[in-house]
């Protein structure tokens, strides 16, 4: 029996009222019965005391019925509802807003093996599950993708309130679930993921593969042994691509061009594209080893995208001194090998190519700003000295811009600010550049190519026409819009590069006896007295500016270090640790001296003269920084390991500076670098 308790709400109610409601209609017409005709009024009034009596009958005699029968049709609906939701082919399950489980379906509990998690909290069920998942934006919808039983699911969290919900039973439940519940569904999105990684894998990826001293191992073989030699190197390359399914075809003589399916990349990545050590085993008599440089692209819209990522990737292994495997997967960047010495050209053909190339851009410009990395050395002033002189000597407006500079540099840009023979904006602020620069106006950046090294990032914003002058290996986040960008590991320095530049160009440049010597010092500096990274063109330089008046006593007497310099540079040696027998780390507290970070980078050089020891490390806590100066003999690549601390430089010579961080746990990392690389054998 239905309970007195229940009422019809809503438009019902007034549907079944309506024959009621038309009474006062009646009542109306009554009326104006009476003002036509009394009688007829008497009739109108009888017939609507008979319809009034009838209405209220039928309203209360089958009101229970109607109640009833509503109250059937809604426990039909509801069952029919509950039913449909316990058999529905998605995983559902209810949610209260702390993550408990009240109630799941069919399958839901298949997706659990079965079993029944009713009452459990959704985060130890499902792992992927977190609780700020149950924490939704103003749309109530929270979706994401978790990992189960082997599965990928896509979940669907929506909140929802329940305060529209009038029945007694909605109402006792509201009061214990603080008026919201959470409903989760699970999406199986297996079989998409596994589509997508077929078709992924079945893409097309594109690579160069260039040889890096094709000339140089050529003429270190007998001219009879030489198609012999050249027949071996294809064949190493072809066989290692050839288990992977790919096609090999020979551009040039020392250019290769091969593509391959995205699913061999991974097992290339494992084996840290083997070929590059492969092909140095092909010996029959030549004097060096074959090394190779390797660009692959892929994760583009299509094929040309990729081969456009291949030729950016091969860019940056040459850029980096070669003897590696560059993969550009979209914006992201793998580095695999790098463990030779860049191989030193002994043609000055791209240097000629470089110089023309660099006098056809700047001969359409008005003003020329040279700038160098922060906190500028030797190599960085010495360099923009040269361009300065290439650009009068052009008949360029030209200005230095410098900022803060190493100790060893301040007596040379006093003498230069002395000197009569210069201008009195020779050297002018970063702040003055950017704001005077104009869009006929080029920047030259030298010894370094990530902009956010530079003596003033801000310049390179306003500039419209850049040109990178650098030695070091590149880096992930090199400056990409350069009208000319010659970057060449090979050389010593950047000064090196700026010698030869110079002799290239169709005017004659003269030089006087400071600019040779402050081009000089940078040289050696940066060779550390021409004992590390130095070639046959290093010398060649030296001797160009021996002929053009550097007097290397006097540079040398200029670069003698202060005692307390001296003192300093001995304390962090005495203080070094000798970490897995092999490698020298050490602490450099220089306070009391001008340029702490010289003298740090001074230490890690004469660490290497320690027997036995292979790499030195040295940390300079400097200006809210930590400087770390990296170098390394035989084959440990230092580049690769600063480059974890977001540095760069060359294998045997490298540096980062890192900021948040504390000493000692920047000494700790850097530990665990080095035990990551000897797991993996690369030291």
């Amino acid at each position: 029996m239905v309970s007195n308790k229940l009422k019809m709400r809503g438009n019902l109610i007034h549907y079944i009222k309506w024959p009621l409601y038309l009474n006062i209609i009646w009542m109306v017409f009554v009326v104006v019965g009476y003002i036509v005709n009394i009688k007829a009024g008497a009739i109108m009034t009888f017939a609507e005391a008979v319809y009034l009596i009838i209405t209220v009958c039928i309203y209360f005699l089958f009101r229970q019925n109607i109640m009833k029968n509503l109250v059937d049709f809604g426990v039909e609906y509801s069952q029919m509802q509950h039913q449909m939701i316990q058999q529905m082919e998605i995983p559902y399950c209810l949610l209260d807003e702390n993550g408990k489980i009240m109630w799941t379906n069919n399958q839901m509990d298949a997706v659990c093996n079965g079993k029944t998690i009713r009452n459990k909290l959704i985060y130890s069920v499902f792992s992927g599950v977190e609780k700020e998942n149950l924490v939704f934006e103003e749309d109530g919808r929270n979706e994401f993708e978790i990992k189960f039983m082997d599965k990928v699911y896509r979940i669907i969290l929506r909140a929802f309130s329940m305060d529209d919900m009038e029945d007694v039973g909605s109402a006792m439940l509201m009061e214990n679930l603080n008026n919201g519940l959470i409903s989760m569904y699970l999406i199986d999105e297996t079989q998409i993921h596994q589509l997508t990684k077929e078709n992924r894998d079945e893409k097309t990826v594109t690579g160069h593969i260039y040889i890096d001293n094709y000339d140089e191992v050529l003429q270190s073989v007998e001219a009879t042994r030489r198609t012999l030699l050249v027949a071996l190197i294809d064949r190493k390359i072809n066989k290692y691509f050839a288990q992977y399914d790919g096609i090999v075809r020979k551009l040039e003589n020392d250019k290769y061009f091969v593509i391959f399916k995205t699913k061999y990349i991974r097992k290339m990545q494992t084996n840290k594209f083997s070929i590059l050590d492969e092909v140095k085993t092909v010996n029959i008599g030549n004097g060096l080893p074959v090394t190779l440089s390797i660009g692959v692209g892929m994760g583009g819209n299509g094929l040309m995208d990729n081969y456009d990522l291949a030729t950016a990737a091969i860019d940056m292994a040459l850029g980096r001194g070669g003897d590696q495997a560059v993969l550009k997967d979209g914006n992201k960047l793998y580095f695999y090998g790098g463990k030779s010495k860049s191989v030193e050209k002994n043609t000055k053909v791209k240097s000629r190519v470089m110089a023309t190339a660099f006098r056809d851009l700047i001969e359409t410009k008005e003003t020329i700003y040279i700038m160098g990395h922060h906190i500028g050395d030797n190599d960085s002033f010495g360099a923009s000295v040269g361009f300065y002189r290439i650009a009068k000597t052009i008949g360029k407006q030209a200005h230095i811009v410098l900022g803060k500079v190493s100790s060893s540099v301040t007596p040379l840009v006093e003498m230069f600010r002395k000197s009569e023979h210069y201008d009195k904006d020779m050297f002018i602020s970063g702040t003055w550049a950017a704001t005077n620069i104009g869009k006929n106006d080029a920047v030259i950046i030298v010894d370094c190519s990530r902009s956010g090294y530079t003596e003033h990032p801000e310049l390179l914003k306003k500039a419209h026409c850049i040109l990178v002058f650098d030695h070091h290996r590149q880096a992930e986040d090199v400056i990409d819009n350069a009208q000319l960008s010659y970057i060449e590991p090979a050389s010593s320095s950047t000064c090196e590069m700026v010698v030869e530049i110079m002799q290239y160009i169709p005017e004659t440049v003269k030089i006087n006896n400071l600019e040779a010597e402050a081009v000089y010092g940078g040289i050696m500096i940066d060779t550390n007295n021409f004992t590390n990274r130095t070639g046959v063109r290093t010398f060649e330089a030296a001797a160009y500016l021996k002929r053009n008046g550097a007097d290397i006593t006097k540079v040398r007497r200029m670069f003698r270090d202060d005692i307390e310099d001296y003192k300093a540079k001995a304390t962090a040696i005495q203080n070094t640790e000798i970490y897995k027998e092999k490698y020298a780390i050490s602490i450099c507290d220089a306070k009391d001296v001008s340029s702490p970070t010289v003298v740090g980078a001074q230490a890690a050089n004469e660490l290497l003269n320690v027997k036995d020891v292979k790499a030195s490390f040295v940390c300079t806590p400097y200006n809210d920084q930590i400087y770390i100066s990296a170098r390394s003999l035989d084959k440990v690549n230092v580049q690769l390991m600063m480059e974890e601390f977001g540095g760069g430089g060359h294998m045997n010579l490298a540096g980062a500076q890192i900021k948040d961080k504390p000493l000692d746990e920047v000494i700790q990392l850097l530990k665990n670098i080095i035990d990551k690389r000897i797991e993996e054998g690369d030291i």
